[in-house]
């Protein structure tokens, strides 16, 4: 049995009737409830588990296995040594930008500021309304007869939205003392700038909601921009291409069954503590069962309200997934093969120098995005499946 248990640095708040538990360096965190948390207490007084198990039982009235609370703390890594033996954990991620400090970006949080974004919203949005011409059409896009003029405006343009999008995530988790990391990821086919704002989860629920909609406010804020400076320096192809990009990335933000930006709005706004991962258990465990191999139900854990909230989400994760792959299959692979196809017709065929140069680029360009999807994706899941590997050669 276990003697001592020394716990590392760790953070509390309290979370609708539970106790939110973790490192905000690392963004590992665990969900407790108050019996769970007064054994937390009293590991960090330093009382043996022997002795913290004994004044349970009086104090309850019930023999709770101290030794498995704490192996799931250190699973967890919030455990730093046990009977004197240090407990391995990875070092935190190194975060994006170190140089910003939360005092130099606590301005980010200010409610003043806010009121300043939603009132400059609130004015595209009637310029809008009230002249509806503003709002350009994809022709728009194609304000230059040079396709790579026109290509590289639209990368140009929507990396730099998507780099203010995630600095505004960056920027405003730094202010709440959150270090944030900026990665590439997946989502299904699509390749993804993300930040890691984790550690968040022991902030308030207005900072916290204010970080997860941040880059959405950027987003509309920025077009909200844009339709007020068509309005007074009259139409530029750079608002069009910009507005335009910005209402793309605010489509996608309604998918949710790929872990938005509204994912986790809706995710915070539930209660639910692992939304995304919780329903994704419970189809494996339901195309388990279908197959024919019997395992325990996986979210036996969730309470019956969060019960509900993770049977919607379902059906939109699961007719998202569905919808999103059909795309995938009847549109996105067909087009890119004709794209490779044509590409490599071109630099086979003899023909000028501007066919061989588009061809190149076009080459370079799915050649690049691929690889930084499989790069990110092998990031995401390699270590599982070397596992998995590892397991099939031992057996």
């Amino acid at each position: 049995m276990t003697s001592r248990v020394v716990l590392r640095e760790l953070g509390v708040r309290p979370d609708r009737g539970e106790w939110i538990v973790g490192r905000v360096s690392t963004g590992d965190f665990v969900a407790l409830p108050e019996v769970g948390m007064r054994v937390l207490r009293l590991l960090g007084d330093g009382l043996p588990v022997e002795d913290i198990q004994t004044r349970l039982r009086q104090e309850t009235g019930a023999k709770l296995d101290i030794d498995s609370f704490v192996r799931h703390l250190a699973d967890a890594g919030l455990v730093a040594a046990i009977d004197g033996r240090p407990v391995p954990a990875p070092d935190p991620p190194r975060p994006t930008f170190p140089w910003l400090r939360p005092g130099s970006v606590r301005w980010t949080l200010n409610p003043v500021l806010h009121i300043c974004v939603v009132a400059l919203i609130a004015v595209g949005v009637v310029l809008l309304i009230r002249q509806p011409a503003l709002l350009p059409n994809w022709r728009a896009i194609l304000w230059s007869p040079s396709g790579a003029a026109v290509l590289f405006t639209r990368i140009a343009v929507g990396w730099l939205m998507l780099f203010v999008h995630e600095m505004a995530h960056l920027v405003t988790a730094r202010a709440a003392g959150v270090p944030g990391r900026v990665a590439f990821g997946t989502r299904l086919q699509f390749l993804a700038v993300q930040t890691d704002v984790s550690g968040i989860w022991l902030a308030p629920r207005r900072v916290r909601l204010t970080v997860y909609l941040s880059g959405i406010a950027v987003d509309i804020a920025l077009c909200a921009a844009c339709v007020i400076l068509s309005v007074l320096t009259g139409p530029h192809p750079a608002y069009s291409i910009a507005l335009l990009t910005g209402m793309s990335m605010l489509a996608t933000q309604a998918c949710v069954f790929m872990r938005t930006d509204l994912y986790f709005v809706l995710q915070d706004l539930t209660g639910c503590r692992n939304m995304y991962g919780d329903v994704v258990a419970y189809v494996r465990y339901g195309l388990a069962r279908l197959m024919g191999r019997r395992r325990p139900g996986p979210i036996v854990h969730v309470s019956r309200r969060e019960r509900r909230w993770l049977a919607v989400y379902g059906v939109v994760l699961v007719g998202g997934t569905i919808a999103c792959l059909a795309v995938f299959a009847t549109i996105t692979l067909p087009v890119t093969v004709a794209l490779v196809v044509g590409a490599v017709r071109t630099l086979i065929s003899p023909g000028g120098p501007s066919g061989t140069v588009d061809a190149v680029v076009v080459l370079t360009l799915l050649a690049t995005t691929q690889f930084l999807w499989l790069r990110a994706w092998w990031r995401r899941h390699g270590r599982r499946l070397r596992r998995r590997g590892a397991a099939v050669v031992s057996a």
